[in-house]
């Protein structure tokens, strides 16, 4: 997806690209281009153009195709300021970076309408976030699950918003993890790539599944194995694509999900059972963060220790060597 150019609109921006991939579905490049969820982009499909034409939501693009996206104007956000202390580790007017505690989810969903992160930026931030993601989801570009702790990224205008997510599809956002992985990976490195989709039958549930593009997404995963210990690996996870539960499937897929992950396979030896008060859902920590400023192009490294909970844990695992 080549550099994207944006113009004023009395009702709202328009955001012009250029498809760049042979026979990609439109609505599938608009939500690439734009950091929305592709049922967002379908009720958008009225403002979206191809070579200035109106065009179907399947329309299957061609390189060079020229796009034009009418981006809504921002809505009010219904969720509501919470003064939610913040774990801050950069802030410009542009963009800030959090570290986000285990147990604190990204935005406001069904059963979780406060104690988010939204909420808690919406205190910080004011009205200074971006629209683009929802109006639930003001400066959320990208997510990490609830019990996933580590840094995150949010947009406090659409211009910057636009920039992450694009960095986001072109793999140059850089996003590093620490886990802890029931069983002993064979090797000491390697690459899972195996397309995940909505689960079959467990609407909540994310799963590897092949066989059709029109049920699952591409999904790569890189990792390293740190440490070893008797029936449990401490190993980095290197994301290339950023599918839900991304890491988690793909370790589950391979034989061997995440300590304290009951969703995928994981929380169910000895070691788990015994030292739960430590282990607080999936062990998972997003340690490292890389991006370039969406306005200076400066890039930026961000970094983040280990919890106290996981480092606990790796003690108590060292100790069974």
């Amino acid at each position: 997806m080549n550099e994207q150019n944006f113009m004023a609109d009395e009702v709202g921006e328009v955001l012009t690209c250029t498809a760049d991939t042979p026979g990609e579905r439109l609505d599938a490049f608009a939500a690439r281009a734009t950091g929305m969820s592709r049922s967002a982009v379908q009720r958008l499909m009225d403002g979206i153009t191809v070579n200035g034409k109106p065009a179907a939501k399947n329309c299957k693009l061609k390189p060079g195709d020229a796009v034009e996206i009418l981006l809504p104007e921002n809505e009010d956000c219904d969720a509501q300021p919470e003064n939610i202390p913040l774990d801050i580790r950069y802030e410009d007017e542009h963009i800030i970076i959090v570290n986000k505690p285990c147990g604190m989810v990204v935005h406001p969903a069904p059963g979780h309408s406060s104690g988010t992160l939204v909420n808690a930026l919406l205190y910080h931030c004011g009205d200074s976030l971006s629209g683009i993601g929802g109006v639930n989801r003001p400066g959320i570009v990208h997510r990490i699950d609830r019990d996933t702790s580590g840094l995150i990224c949010a947009a406090k205008n659409d211009t910057a918003h636009l920039s992450l997510a694009a960095q986001l599809q072109d793999h140059s956002m850089h996003r590093e993890y620490r886990m802890i992985t029931v069983g002993g990976l064979k090797e000491d490195s390697g690459t899972v790539d195996a397309p995940i989709g909505r689960h079959p039958t467990d609407r909540k549930k994310m799963a590897v599944i092949k066989g059709s593009d029109k049920k699952s997404r591409h999904a790569v995963t890189h990792w390293t194995v740190l440490e070893r210990f008797p029936g449990y690996t401490y190993a980095q996870a290197v994301l290339e694509t950023g599918r839900t539960h991304q890491i988690r499937v793909h370790m589950s897929y391979i034989g061997h999900p995440l300590m304290g992950d009951t969703v995928y396979g994981g929380g169910h030896t000895a070691f788990e059972k015994h030292n739960a008060p430590l282990i607080d859902g999936q062990m998972l920590h997003a340690t490292a963060l890389i991006l370039k400023h969406p306005v200076t192009g400066e890039s930026m490294r961000f970094e983040s220790l280990l919890p106290d909970s996981f480092e606990a844990v790796l003690d108590k695992l060292r100790r069974l060597n």
